[in-house]
């Protein structure tokens, strides 16, 4: 039994190949989180608070459209494209290309063009007028933004994970320089939002123009799409329902969350001004780790899936493993240097200081947002889309639910608190599931892993006062912005070190040991 736990040379080099492509990915995927987040400053100086929630009401609408033409058709495509690889069949490989290129076209083309025409269809979705104005600016990119999708599913199912980084990265800087060259003419808080909706245009035409001239000029070729069509779109229709499902969620809170906010006693304007607060500056902050968990789980994906469905449970149940305890352990890391910075982050980017205080106080999220994330791709890799699509379903429910029923009592933190159990359910249905498609998973687990991670969750609330107490030290000596980055650091090496000394982590020359 011991020899089967046991990796030969060419499983360690698979596995570090795993994890040094998705270090890169991530690496580049932080860039691109860093470029958007430094773009959430500079609009929330420009447009203001009030703004902002005009921008991200328009946004979570346009977010439905665009998921519906694109959702789970990329990552079925590239799934497609793994086993045309394996069954040594180019052509099928082209038409899975071509297949899910004709799907979400006609997906996106035709509301496009209704929408556009007809916009107040939707008006009712919409508790600014305003708002309408820079969704139907957005319509014009929705076809771009959905063909790139699935050429960037192919680049996935040719392992070509750089190519697609830099594209991304690239996009958002050209979303940045557009949208901060263009609203240094805005004359009002409309024109603003509305020059900000053309700059996301402009760079998803960019990385669409990008992405086709990469693909053809890296050999990609196209076929008809018949035969293909119908088992893409059935094999798609899961994880798009999750995704769909959960831009629904989103919308629905950009509908309900501003409602009952007013119906607790607030007045419109202060609603949109307190939900741009929470929805586009202290969420995208709290949301850091679905950076490195997203790239973990893209480059997991194709290895999983194969290890599955060769029954090679030895590598799945250790990529498995692994999986869960990077994800779980970035929650780790970083929840304490929220809790202590929280507050002096929110003012140091969004000059709020409510931004602040939904950072500090929302950070314990980060524990099940990363479960519930890492857990569901697995699942997904491995053809448990209808399963986790349940999941999700019941824990948007439980979301909803809090929106509802909570505002009168603790205003828009409803939000984080229905964020919080969401994830937290439909984690825990996950893991149950995986132990039951996986029966032994759990046993052959080292117990190590275990171990490890339940010492670096008893480090989390020391290092957090340790933190918060430290800040408020070097508040007296030295400015903001110096005192956040020496406390920052501070945190993160006594974590490291605290981490390798109880061997939670461990150096690579270990590696060196047990090969002598």
């Amino acid at each position: 039994m011991k020899k089967t736990l046991k990796c030969n040379p060419r499983q360690r080099k698979l596995r570090s190949n795993i994890f040094a492509t998705a270090s890169i990915v991530t690496a580049l995927s932080i860039a691109e989180r860093g470029l958007g987040f430094l773009y959430r400053v500079v609009l929330s100086r420009l447009l203001g608070a009030e703004g902002l929630g005009l921008y991200q009401v328009a946004l979570s609408v346009f977010s439905v459209f665009l998921t519906v033409g694109t959702g789970g058709i990329p990552i079925t495509v590239s799934r497609f494209i793994s086993q045309s690889k394996a069954e040594n069949n180019p052509y099928n490989e082209r038409r899975a290309v071509s297949s899910g290129l004709f799907l979400s076209l006609l997906l996106t083309l035709p509301v496009s063009l209704i929408l556009g025409a007809f916009p107040k269809t939707l008006s009712f979705l919409f508790p600014d007028a305003r708002a309408l104005r820079v969704f139907r600016i957005l319509l014009i990119g929705l076809v771009f933004s959905s063909l790139y999708a699935i050429l960037r599913g192919s680049f996935w199912g040719n392992k070509r994970f750089l190519l697609p980084s830099v594209l991304e990265i690239s996009e958002e800087a050209i979303m940045v320089i557009v949208g901060v060259l263009l609203l240094q003419n805005a004359t009002s808080v409309e024109n603003g939002v509305l020059l900000a909706g053309w700059a996301v245009v402009i760079s998803y035409l960019f990385s669409f123009s990008a992405s086709a001239l990469c693909f053809f000029l890296g050999g990609g070729k196209l076929a008809s799409p018949k035969r293909r069509l119908k088992s893409l779109f059935t094999s798609a229709l899961p994880i798009t329902s999750v995704r769909v499902g959960g831009t629904l969620v989103n919308s629905a809170v950009a509908v309900l969350l501003p409602a009952m906010l007013i119906r607790s006693g607030l007045s419109e304007s202060d609603t949109l001004t307190l939900f741009g607060v929470v929805s586009g500056m202290a969420l995208p902050v709290l949301f850091i780790p679905s950076t490195i968990i997203g790239s973990l789980s893209l480059v997991l994906v194709p290895e999983l899936s194969e290890d599955f469905y060769r029954k090679n449970q030895t590598r799945l149940y250790n990529n498995l493993a692994r999986g869960l305890s990077v994800a779980f352990l970035v929650a780790l890391f970083l929840l304490p240097l929220f809790y202590a910075l929280g507050n002096d982050l929110g003012l140091l980017a969004f000059s709020n200081p409510l931004a602040g205080e939904f950072i500090k106080k929302g950070c314990i999220v980060l524990l099940p947002m990363s479960l519930g994330m890492i857990s569901t791709g697995m699942l997904n890799s491995m053809g448990f889309e209808k399963q986790t699509f349940l999941f999700y379903a019941l824990g948007s429910a439980v979301m909803l639910v809090c929106i509802l029923l909570l505002p009168a009592l603790i205003g828009a933190y409803a939000y984080v608190v229905g964020l919080g159990a969401s994830f937290t359910l439909s984690g825990i249905c996950n893991l149950v599931l995986l132990g039951k498609k996986c029966p032994n998973f759990y046993k052959t687990a080292k117990k190590q892993a275990f171990s490890a991670l339940f010492k670096a969750t008893l480090c989390v609330l020391p290092l957090s006062l340790f933190g918060d107490l430290l800040l408020q030290l070097l508040k007296r000596v030295f400015g903001a912005f110096f005192s956040v980055a020496l406390t920052g650091l501070a945190v993160g090496l006594i974590t490291a070190t605290l981490w390798l000394a109880l061997g939670v982590i461990r150096l690579p020359r270990q590696k060196k040991q047990r090969k002598k």
